[in-house]
């Protein structure tokens, strides 16, 4: 069957591969651990900044980080959404917003071809959450 794809084609259905599972695994860690973002939203998020890549080099192959730089601010106005200030005065939602751009990051550099940093850098943003926090002397919600 593959030999009835042109390259590009190819291409696609790696990167898509690649952004969907990219995208799955740092959703379900956030989605294991209840968090407002999950599978569904970093499965998008990872595939939708890799399918901009790839129009945008497809388009305007001289001048792609136009596209590359406008996902960042997009997906900056997404996560901000997710952050919010609770009346205890912390504020809630930064790590989910953190994971989402990072994910848009992740679909980036699968969209532009950078296959081995991005499994990389979607292991670390699955690891990242995990690390146990270090907690100051001021206890939450004084």
């Amino acid at each position: 069957m593959l030999e009835y794809l042109q390259p590009a084609q190819i291409t696609f259905l790696i990167v898509t591969a690649l952004s969907v599972l990219c995208g799955l695994v740092i959703g379900a860690e956030r989605e294991l651990r209840s968090k407002p973002a999950g599978i569904s939203t970093h499965i998008l998020i990872c595939f939708g900044g890799a399918l901009l890549t790839l129009i945008s080099q497809s388009i305007e192959p001289n001048t792609p980080a136009r596209v590359a730089a406008n996902i960042v601010t997009g997906v900056g106005f997404l996560g901000a959404g997710l952050i919010l200030k609770g009346k205890n005065g912390y504020v809630h939602g930064l790590t989910s917003a953190a994971s989402i751009w990072c994910t848009a990051a992740i679909g980036l550099a699968i969209g532009f071809g950078w296959y081995f940093e991005a499994v990389v850098s979607a292991l670390v943003a699955t690891l990242v959450p995990r690390i146990p926090h270090i907690r100051g002397t001021k206890s939450r919600g004084k």
